[in-house]
């Protein structure tokens, strides 16, 4: 069989796993290459792991970055027998049309570990694939089934491609190690990436359905606190503060804590958050976010407010001890939420109103908050709580509901004026 049509071995495991590379004395690839012999490939696999390892303090960037680039050592190494750093750009082109692509054996139906760990020895995840093809949640509540045949690579994936492997050239200029990045060379990237006249639609839900959504969780919470009262301040956090769910759990970045809730010496609250690419920032807590944590707090047996540095988890396990880790747990309790939201909108005869909670996430929550502020605050004001780079980003919200939209021009006429 040819390597198109065998399924590769991961490379580049966790960041816990493969240490500190800079501490490292020697790097060898041959056990991916196996027979095949590649010269300068164990330099490509000391490059790839000191570049990625430079994003030690950020997991998702490192985890985007090692998707993308382990796809072009895979590419380079088992089909072109080249290693990285002879590539140019008219072989950068060929491995982003490979992207677009790729043989069916390299795509997966489900996302898994590259790595297991058996009987305490590391084995690679024979189910791992470098692509994967996957159901909406939507598809998924219709009973589709996944299908190989429909992967395609979307332009947000496309673009992520050329940011990581750009990147990783850049750094190999940086050590000296080539003298040109073959990703700044490509002048036609339109030929790959499409341009978008329109303004990307933010995905929200609506005034309604969040109505229906927060009420039917207060009646959760109220029904029983010991299961609830955490999801109901949860669901306040994500829509009032902006927060992302990875800025709930703790991670290797940061452990989220009662303390985070702190008085300036003008009575105002604030909630401090280390978010996206390890920044932290400093978020207004309004008064009935104010109001939410103090709910909670009495459910915990605790003071009405945090005291200084108090060290309780924001959003602790409901079983053991010690905060949530891991999002999926948070991901399940929203949708839950989202679920009997759906049940009561449809029970009420508005089942058509409510069809976008089948399909929404957790982020969509995010999405509604700072939308719903960027038509009453000052925009430079939710960017600084939402933590974006740039108004840019901000200004995609303003006018992002095209329910409103249309509902506002819906009625205009055009005759008998």
């Amino acid at each position: 069989m040819t390597p198109q049509q065998t399924a590769p071995e991961p490379i580049i495991d966790s960041l816990d796993q493969i240490g500190n590379p800079f501490r490292t004395k020697a790097f060898s690839a041959s056990a991916y290459l196996g027979a095949t012999v590649i010269d300068n490939a164990d330099l490509d696999l000391e490059h790839a792991l000191k570049f990625l390892y430079s994003y030690n303090g950020s997991p998702a960037t490192f985890n985007a970055y090692r998707r993308d680039i382990e796809r072009l050592l895979q590419w380079a190494w088992r089909l072109e027998n080249r290693s990285v750093l002879t590539l140019r750009r008219e072989d950068i082109e060929e491995f982003i049309r490979f992207c677009m692509k790729p043989p069916q054996n390299w795509i997966g139906t489900k996302n898994v570990a590259r790595f297991i760990t058996r009987d305490g020895i590391r084995f690679a995840n024979k189910a791992w694939r470098p692509f994967s093809v996957s159901l909406s949640k939507s598809e998924f509540r219709l009973g589709k089934t996944v299908d190989i045949k429909r992967f395609t690579l979307s332009q947000t994936a496309l673009k992520a491609i050329f940011t990581a492997v750009s990147s990783f050239y850049d750094y190999l200029m940086q050590e000296n190690i080539v003298d040109a990045n073959p990703v700044a060379l490509i002048r036609q990237k339109s030929k790959f990436i499409q341009k978008d006249q329109q303004r990307a639609v933010v995905r929200r839900i609506s005034n309604l359905q969040w109505d229906y959504v927060l009420e039917t969780v207060e009646q959760m919470a109220s029904d029983a606190p010991a299961h609830h009262e955490r999801t109901l301040f949860i669901m306040n956090c994500l829509f009032a503060m902006y927060l992302r769910i990875s800025e709930l759990v703790a991670n290797e970045r940061s452990t989220p804590i009662m303390g985070d809730f702190r008085k300036d010496q003008d009575g105002n609250w604030w909630f401090n958050v280390t978010g996206k690419g390890n920044k932290n920032r400093t978020i207004t807590v309004c008064d009935e976010m104010l109001e939410a944590l103090k709910r909670y707090r009495r459910c915990l047996g605790l003071t009405d407010l945090p005291l200084p540095s108090e060290q309780t988890p924001l959003v602790a396990k409901s079983l053991g001890q010690g905060p949530i880790t891991s999002t999926r747990h948070i991901r399940r309790l929203v949708q839950d939420a989202f679920d009997r939201a759906y049940m009561r909108m449809k029970d009420d005869g508005l089942e058509e109103d409510a069809a976008d909670l089948k399909a929404a996430t957790v982020h969509w929550l995010r999405h509604t908050g700072i939308s719903e502020d960027v038509k009453i605050r000052p925009r430079e004001h939710v960017r600084d709580d939402a933590g974006h780079a740039s108004m840019a980003t901000t200004d995609r919200y303003i006018e992002s509901d095209l329910r409103e939209r249309h509902a506002s021009g819906k009625r205009k006429q055009v005759k008998d004026l």
